[in-house]
């Protein structure tokens, strides 16, 4: 099931984003959150859903506005999903909940600005839900171990 987080969910969707992070292989981020970064974080998206199974956050997402005012109608989104629960679908149902709350809120284009070439998981998924590669940024995401990848920017118009 997704849904809209809860404070309750917090400690396990900190401990899910911060693992994505420390791959290094993802998120651009580099700075783990605690539970007073996490919780404002989190807080400050136009929506925050999880994925949860017999009550145990497997995975998540945020969306929020990708620009401001006359691009205001574009959104962008983050996915993450716990270690253990990969291959298990449940980026699918992240994502496809993401696009339907895109629409919910009012945007008209979700957009990722920054797909490493080299997930292609990721790259697959978003492909078989509709979304178009707009080309390919050259050394654009600099991996965790220092050595830089292509990214691929995507958009599926909502």
């Amino acid at each position: 099931m997704v849904r809209e987080y809860v404070q309750d969910d917090l400690k396990d969707m900190i401990r899910i984003w911060n693992e994505v992070v420390e791959e290094g292989t993802a998120f651009p981020q580099e700075e783990y959150l605690d539970m007073e970064s996490g919780a404002e974080f989190f807080s400050s998206q136009s929506y925050t859903g999880v994925a949860e199974e017999d009550g145990k956050v497997l995975g998540l997402y945020i969306l929020h506005p990708n620009n401001i005012g006359r691009c205001g109608h574009i959104c962008n989104a983050s996915y993450a999903v716990a270690s253990e629960a990969r291959g298990r679908h449940i980026g699918e149902k992240l994502v496809t909940d993401c696009l339907k709350k895109g629409r919910e809120l009012g945007f008209r284009v979700l957009q990722f600005n920054a797909v490493v070439e080299s997930n292609i998981h990721a790259r697959h998924l978003y492909e078989r839900l509709g979304f178009i590669q707009l080309g390919t940024i050259p050394g654009g995401f600099r991996m965790k171990d220092g050595h830089y990848e292509n990214i691929c920017p995507y958009y599926h118009e909502l």
